[in-house]
């Protein structure tokens, strides 16, 4: 609940009282955004309840509000799906943990498609499987196994904001890709708010990463999608690469992200060159890299 009023007064405060259609007279404003009481007009609910809603004394909120709400702050599909989420957290029976891993039958679907990168991810941005080429291309310097040892699993988060590797491999787009699995995150932190494990790993980030702390301090929100994005390989070099996110199935939280390039173009022939590389005795793993000695992360 204290996450749900933090979330409120963080949208609140990106919206002028102007972009929300209401009269501006003046004077000197406490807040960089709407008043709670301004919010409050438009949702059409009384400020005494929206003060309780964001001091997390109310777990009640009807759909009705909570759609109110919504629409006044002009949330998008995945900021009304985490508001939702974090409403409804109370109400939520707790539900026995099981470890996360990929099934034989989508081991076999993503080595099927060895032509380009692909990484199974869980819910907590835990990689649960990768193809040869998804392995080679963002995780050459650790153990290809390793995503098949729960105690040893990779996950994006920490090598995004702890490995060094990896924040070469992203070139100028380390900042947006940050923002992303932050947004990512909060996402899954509002689905499944009472994980430990999904809590420990949003601790130990914040207390190692100051740029982690201040993506996560802005409340953004989103479940990954598409994206064309530009990496600087260590073996072959510049290439860029699109990213389209799948749901395995309606009911789990696994999901399949894979890389293209567009087909004839050098980055294809990049990561051809690095498909032969890496079926070639695992010469992929940068074993003579300035990283070939970093633990894995």
């Amino acid at each position: 609940m204290e996450q749900l009023g933090d979330f409120l007064k963080s949208r609140r405060a990106r919206i002028t009282p102007e972009e929300a259609g209401l009269v501006n007279y003046g004077g000197r404003r406490r807040v960089p955004g709407l008043r709670r009481e301004e919010l409050a007009q438009l949702a059409g609910v009384s400020i005494a309840y929206l003060t309780r809603l964001e001091q997390g004394h109310s777990q009640n909120a009807s759909d009705a509000v909570l759609d109110a709400l919504s629409s006044a702050l002009r949330l998008d599909e995945g900021e009304r799906d985490h508001l939702f989420n974090l409403a409804k957290a109370g109400r939520r029976r707790k539900r026995r943990r099981k470890c996360e891993q990929a099934s034989p039958m989508v081991r076999r679907l993503i080595d099927a498609m060895a032509d380009i990168p692909v990484v199974v991810l869980g819910g907590r941005t835990d990689v649960l499987a990768w193809n040869t080429l998804g392995h080679a291309f963002f995780a050459g310097h650790l153990d290809p196994e390793s995503p098949y040892r729960p105690d040893e699993r990779p996950h994006m988060a920490r090598l995004i904001f702890l490995d060094p590797h990896t924040r070469d491999l992203y070139a100028d787009g380390w900042e947006g890709k940050a923002r992303e699995c932050v947004r990512s995150l909060r996402y899954a932190a509002g689905r499944d708010g009472d994980d430990p494990a999904l809590a420990s790993l949003i601790g130990e980030l914040s207390v190692h990463s100051a740029e982690f702390t201040r993506l996560w301090a802005a409340h953004e929100v989103r479940d990954c999608g598409g994206v064309e994005r530009v990496y600087r390989h260590p073996l072959v070099g510049e290439v860029t690469l699109a990213q389209e996110v799948a749901a395995l199935d309606t009911v789990a939280v696994e999901r399949l992200a894979l890389y293209h390039a567009e087909p004839g173009s050098p980055s294809a022939a990049a990561l051809s060159l690095l498909r032969q590389l890496a079926e070639g005795g695992g010469r992929a793993r940068e074993g003579a890299g300035p990283h070939s000695r970093q633990r894995t992360v």
